[in-house]
């Protein structure tokens, strides 16, 4: 797949503050891209300069093969942004909003009614269409925001936390849309997002912390270079696991024991295999990713 994002060495300050320091990444064309860090790591300020929104002091922005520095506006055109909190006009209606959106990009008449009937089907917008934005629950906002984002039908969704606050069904319900966009049109996503299970669903992920890039590569290549494997023993308490020499972790229903790999999980249970009655060997996850990478939790709200 070739890439449709270039961004290298780029540089972003707010006075002494360097909010992005020459960072660099690709994303490639229809791919799934998490970008991930805690609260003020960057990636808020990265997605901005590349949606156009504030000017970099420094690096290079390429999108679909044009430079940001003299194709910003056909860009543009190829972005739609869902951000973290609502664009749109809480006293006007959804519908009202959509087309006054539209008409930015010279969506008008027929050719509205017919994209905002096709939004209706992937998004259920008609059922809201009358009710004004500001009576709308954060779910039902939340459609409303990834439909204004697909008006112009973009190459590239970013979506900047967009499952925040939001119910495990309408979660999914938004996954649902995302999944179907990529498969149908080829649409490359590219997602911020402190849902790890989210992340571990990724093709590619990128992992900032105080404006600089720590970490980057598929899920599995991440787990391997940053996190071992893990046993997890659910019958035992801890006193008992004492003989295998590793600290512990509490989880829920049992404890857990980090191993280098799989070939040392073999040995410990070879060794002790009394110990071995009711457990579980799993390689780390996401949340373990960061926090090897980091020495941070992502939780909250990221920027």
């Amino acid at each position: 797949m070739s890439d449709i994002i270039k961004i290298e060495n780029l540089v972003k300050r707010f006075g002494e503050l360097t909010a992005v320091n020459d960072v660099s990444f690709r994303v490639k064309r229809g791919e799934l891209f998490a970008f991930l860090g805690v609260n003020g790591a960057g990636k808020s300020t990265t997605i901005s300069v590349l949606s156009g929104q504030i000017e970099r002091d420094g690096g290079t922005v390429i999108v679909d093969g044009m430079d940001i520095d003299t194709d910003l506006d056909r860009i543009k055109s190829e972005i739609g942004v869902v951000f973290q909190g609502s664009a749109l006009d809480r006293v006007l209606n959804v519908k009202e909003n959509l087309k006054s959106r539209a008409a930015l990009y010279g969506i008008f008449g027929a050719d509205f009614d017919k994209r905002y009937d096709e939004l209706d089907k992937m998004l259920s917008l008609k059922e809201l269409e009358k009710r004004p934005l500001g009576k709308l629950s954060g779910g039902q906002r939340r459609r409303c925001d990834i439909a204004r984002a697909l008006l112009h039908k973009p190459k590239i969704l970013i979506l900047d936390e967009p499952t925040t606050g939001l119910d495990p069904q309408t979660r999914s319900a938004v996954w649902r849309v995302i999944s179907e966009l990529r498969k149908d049109d080829d649409m490359t996503v590219f997602l911020t997002t402190h849902y790890m299970e989210e992340a571990a669903d990724a093709d590619y992920v990128v992992i900032l912390d105080g404006g600089k890039v720590v970490a980057n590569g598929t899920p599995i290549e991440l787990k391997n270079e940053y996190t071992g494997d893990f046993i997890s023993f659910y019958d035992r308490d801890e006193a008992s696991l004492a003989p295998l020499g590793k600290p512990t972790e509490k989880i829920s229903g049992g404890y857990r024991i980090a191993v280098a790999n799989t070939a040392e999980a073999t040995a410990l249970i070879k060794a002790h295999p009394e110990l071995f009655t009711d457990y579980e060997v799993s390689k780390g996850k996401m949340d373990d990713v960061f926090l090897s990478a980091t020495g941070k939790k992502l939780t909250g709200d990221g920027q």
